[in-house]
C-alpha cells in the first residue's frame, strides 16, 4: 500500500526524496573530505601536508586529525534542519490530499497504529532511497574532488574503512531525518476522525 501510494504521488515523492539526497550528500561530502584530509595528515608525507596548508586547513603541531570548522558544522546542521522541515511540509500536504482515503480506511476499521505505519513505511522507503543516493553522491564527489585537488597519489592512502563508516553514518542520519519528518503528519492523520475526513471536499 505504501509503495502504491508513492507511485501514485511519484513527483511529489521525488521532490521530497531529492531534498533528502541533497542534505545527505552534503553531510557525506563534508565528513569524507575530513576523513581524506586526516589520512593525508597521518601519512606524514610533507607533500601532502603542504597541500593541506595550501588548501586552507589549519594544522596544529603534533595534530593527528583535522576537525570541521564551526562554520562548516553549522552549515551541515542547518541543511539537515531544512531537510526535515521540507519532509514535514511534504508529508502534511500528503495527509491533506488523502483525507478521504484515511477516512475510508478508518471507517473500514483501520486502527491508528495502522495509519501511522503506512506513513512510516512510505518515509522509510523514501528515506532509504534518498539516503543511499545522497551518501554515494557526496562520497563520490568528495573522492573525485580530492583527486583533482591533491593528485592521483591520494588514492594510495584513502582510508577505505573510514570512508565506508562515514557513508553508513550519512545513510543512517538520512533515514532518521526522514522518520523524524513523518512522525507529526502520521500522528495527525491517525488522530483524524472518520466523519471529519469523509466530509472534506476534494
Amino acid at each position: 500500500m505504501s509503495y502504491k501510494s508513492i507511485r501514485a504521488r511519484f513527483f511529489r515523492s521525488l521532490i521530497t526524496t531529492l531534498t533528502l539526497v541533497l542534505a545527505v550528500s552534503f553531510l557525506a561530502f563534508s565528513q569524507i573530505s575530513i576523513d581524506i584530509a586526516d589520512a593525508m595528515l597521518v601519512s606524514g608525507d610533507p607533500v601532502f601536508q603542504r597541500s593541506l596548508l595550501q588548501s586552507g586547513y589549519d594544522i596544529l603541531p603534533d595534530s593527528t586529525s583535522l576537525a570541521a570548522s564551526p562554520k562548516q558544522r553549522w552549515i551541515v546542521v542547518l541543511s539537515l534542519l531544512v531537510c526535515v522541515v521540507g519532509i514535514i511540509n511534504a508529508q502534511l500536504m500528503s495527509v491533506t490530499e488523502r483525507f478521504r482515503e484515511i477516512g475510508t480506511m478508518k471507517c473500514l476499521g483501520a486502527l491508528d497504529r495502522f495509519i501511522v505505519r503506512i506513513f512510516v513505511m512510505e518515509a522509510s522507503i523514501q528515506g532509504f532511497a534518498g539516503s543511499v543516493a545522497g551518501a554515494f553522491l557526496g562520497g563520490t564527489a568528495a573522492c573525485m574532488g580530492a583527486i583533482f585537488r591533491f593528485g592521483t597519489d591520494i588514492t594510495t592512502i584513502l582510508p577505505w574503512s573510514g570512508l565506508f563508516t562515514s557513508l553508513i553514518i550519512a545513510i543512517a542520519t538520512g533515514m532518521l531525518l526522514s522518520l523524524l519528518g513523518v512522525l507529526y503528519p502520521a500522528i495527525m492523520a491517525a488522530r483524524m476522525q472518520p466523519v471529519e475526513a469523509m466530509r472534506v471536499e476534494q
